[in-house]
């Protein structure tokens, strides 16, 4: 019998321990993982979860900012971004490659439709990776460059569904209300001016999901179950501002804009006896839907300058209110001196006045002696502060929105003090004019001005934020408000008055004149006709003000037969009274004589279900526009809906069923035209302000869902 190798026995031995080691070594790791569930500091369940559970996003909404009828003045929207995939991997049959196949071709074809340098295309299309994007021409696309651009039938190019911040009435208090914009590295959509920014813990969104279990090659597994996080909308902002006052407020701009060309232009509308901020815009402003931003102040309330005579309003009512004011008493109109060493105050007529006149006059004709003599003799120039800072002239008004100024008053040396009397070396801001403003028109009860009326959660509907009218104080008596507008009443009205300009038909208006010298690099006042800050401050009815107006136009280009009033009554005389017939404020005309208001407006008829033609007609007795949409026998939907208010020979518009036909648009507002596009369904692009002037499809031509319209706007 052969020996056994005493060296084959002793390997097999340690052989034998190496692998009782391996295994008690794996045996001892398997019962470790057991226990703890981890390896190398990793979770396993994390990283199986990880691996199986697939998780999809639900898409959050920014919160919305609608005027205070639920009007959208902000909203989130769908739009489209360009791609290009460069992975040949995406290919599986090159009959219908899906990755760009000839890069040189699809530059050159994207190039006009984006509005790209050729050679830029195709440099991004050069780039390695799986896929690329183009920059910002490459975002926020319209659907009609989506469609030329799929027509074209390139490889690799694709669109990804978007969401971006739309504002769909374009320039429309845009310094008030701002933008925001997506972060290009976090995807984050952010408030960058406005109250887009200074509300945007409120509007901001956060995206929810739904995960569940999948196999391993991806597939969902049967009765997996669904876990759900919903998503987190963002809050609703309700301001106080009205879309149609702040509509007559745009187009008064826009006209006196374009015609002037002033530097600037500020104008708000405010209810009185709540401070609620009807409408508020400027000149020069912005579409943000383009952000072309060159002024990032609001000026309402971030520019603070000399205010001109519309302060001797506040002059004025402290007189009266300490009885000190006899408007009999005469006084020698044209210059006065503070002192010997002070240069005289004069009247704007050069210092030459008027002669001898009465107190009353001087306030009619705008006086600046009458109002030095009033500050500096009548009450003195301490007990003038008083009122100044009665009426708050000394502190900002808290107003809801960003980056208000502070005011300016100078009050050392006894010219500035009896000059801030009438308007010149202190410096205020508008939106501190109009809260002392208020004063007057709600007899004696100054209130803060505010727009933004209530915040609600989407989500559970409920109120997480209200605002209410509140009075900071009350500054004269009712008895010395109601004297005061009588004295401005007769401003407007006298022959004498400096307000003529500002009467408005079936109104009485009481309100104030301002002509504000501007002051140049070198600290002098500037010289010439054109270099003031022209405003008026009014307020109608006279005897209980519904609505308060401050407009200012800065440096217009006046013609040699104009004064300053004639761009700013061109904005204040149409949004007064379009304003006030849309409230329902009767004219005082029609309560003296009985008669109709022509320009009353209208409670919209209920015209669904009704033939189309006697739908028409109806409509055109009661005063109205109508457009009918489509060529049905009935009238299946109407804007505006049944009951809304309308201005006489307002258009309006009667859907039915059956083909569409493209109108004659000239001559249409803006507001006009997406309204069309509302009711119709069919996509129409803008381009321009003003009224339209040429429409891309011609009238008469039956109009397809695809079909897309592009319609130019001009100011007339």
């Amino acid at each position: 019998m052969p020996k056994k190798n005493k060296f084959m026995n002793r390997g097999a031995a340690i052989l034998s321990i190496c692998f009782a080691l391996f295994f008690f070594v794996i045996l001892g790791r398997f019962v470790f993982i057991q226990a703890t569930g981890k390896v190398n500091g990793e979770v396993l369940a994390v990283k199986a979860k990880e691996k199986y559970e697939k998780k999809r996003t639900i898409e959050a909404h920014r919160g919305s900012i609608l005027d205070q009828n639920g009007k959208v003045l902000a909203e989130d929207t769908s739009t489209y971004k360009v791609i290009a995939i460069l992975d040949k991997k995406m290919t599986v049959d090159m009959k219908h490659p899906q990755h760009v196949v000839n890069k040189e071709e699809t530059a050159k074809k994207l190039a006009p439709i984006l509005g790209m340098d050729e050679g830029k295309i195709l440099d991004i299309l050069n780039k390695k990776g799986f896929q690329v994007e183009f920059g910002s021409a490459g975002r926020d696309i319209s659907y009609s460059q989506k469609e030329k651009i799929e027509k074209l039938n390139l490889p690799g190019i694709a669109f990804i569904r978007d969401t971006k911040r739309y504002y769909p009435n374009g320039i429309f208090a845009s310094n008030l209300i701002g933008y925001s914009q997506v972060n290009g590295k976090t995807g984050e959509m952010k408030g960058m001016m406005g109250l887009e920014k200074t509300l945007n813990d409120y509007l901001k969104d956060t995206d929810g999901y739904v995960t569940y279990d999948t196999d391993r090659t991806g597939w969902r597994l049967p009765n997996s179950g669904e876990k759900v996080t919903a998503p987190n909308n963002g809050d609703n902002v309700y301001l106080t501002v009205d879309q149609k006052i702040q509509a007559f407020l745009e187009d008064s701009m826009t006209t006196v804009q374009k015609e002037y060309q002033p530097k600037k232009i500020m104008a708000a509308v405010v209810d009185p006896k709540t401070g609620k901020v009807l409408a508020m815009g400027q000149r020069p402003s912005f579409d943000p839907n383009k952000r072309d931003v060159t002024n990032y102040y609001n000026d309402l309330v971030s520019y603070s300058f000399e205010p001109g005579s519309t302060m001797k309003i506040f002059t004025l009512a402290a007189a009266i209110e300490e009885g000190v004011y006899n408007g009999g008493d005469s006084y020698k109109s044209g210059t006065y001196s503070v002192s010997k060493k002070d240069k005289p105050i004069q009247d704007h007529n050069n210092g030459n006045g008027w002669g001898p006149i009465t107190f009353n006059e001087g306030v009619e004709r705008s006086s600046n002696v009458a109002f030095a003599i009033l500050a500096n003799e009548k009450l003195g120039t301490d007990r003038f502060n008083q009122y100044l800072r009665k009426f708050h002239f000394y502190d900002k008004t808290g107003i809801d929105l960003p980056g208000e100024a502070s005011s300016k008053i100078n009050f050392k040396y006894l010219r500035d003090k009896v000059s801030t009397a009438f308007g010149q070396s202190s410096a205020v801001t508008p939106i501190q004019q109009l809260q002392a403003a208020t004063a007057i028109a709600n007899n004696g009860k100054m209130v803060k001005p505010y727009v933004i009326d209530h915040i609600v959660d989407p989500d559970d509907k409920k109120t997480v934020m209200q605002n209410k009218p509140k009075q900071v104080g009350q500054p004269i008596s009712a008895k010395t408000a109601k004297e005061v507008r009588d004295l401005l009443g007769k401003v407007v009205t006298s022959k004498k008055g400096t307000g003529q300009p500002y009467q408005i038909e079936g109104f009485d208006v009481a309100g104030k004149t301002g002509t504000a010298q501007i002051a140049g690099p070198d600290g002098k006042y500037l010289t010439g006709k054109d270099n003031y800050v022209f405003s008026f401050m009014g307020m109608a009815p006279k005897d209980d003000p519904k609505l308060l107006i401050y407009v200012a136009v800065q440096q217009p280009k006046l013609k040699d037969t104009e004064t300053g009033s004639a761009p700013v009554a061109k904005i204040f005389n149409p949004v007064m009274k379009n304003s006030l017939h849309y409230l329902n404020i009767t004219p005082s005309s029609s309560k003296k004589d009985g008669k109709k208001d022509q320009d009353k407006e209208i409670t919209m008829p209920d015209l669904t279900g009704k033939r189309t033609e006697s739908a028409a007609k109806e409509a055109k007795e009661e005063g109205l526009d109508p457009v009918v949409i489509g060529d049905g026998m009935a009238v299946i939907e109407q804007y505006p809906k049944a009951g809304e208010e309308v201005l006489p020979n307002e258009r309006v518009f009667l859907k039915a069923d059956g083909k569409i036909t493209m109108p004659d648009m000239t001559g249409w507002s803006k507001r006009d035209v997406l309204r069309f596009a509302s009711v119709s369904g069919i996509h129409i692009e803008t381009s321009g302000q003003g009224y339209v002037t040429g429409q891309s499809v011609k009238k008469g031509k039956t109009l397809k869902t695809k079909t897309v319209i592009k319609v130019t706007l001009k100011n007339s």
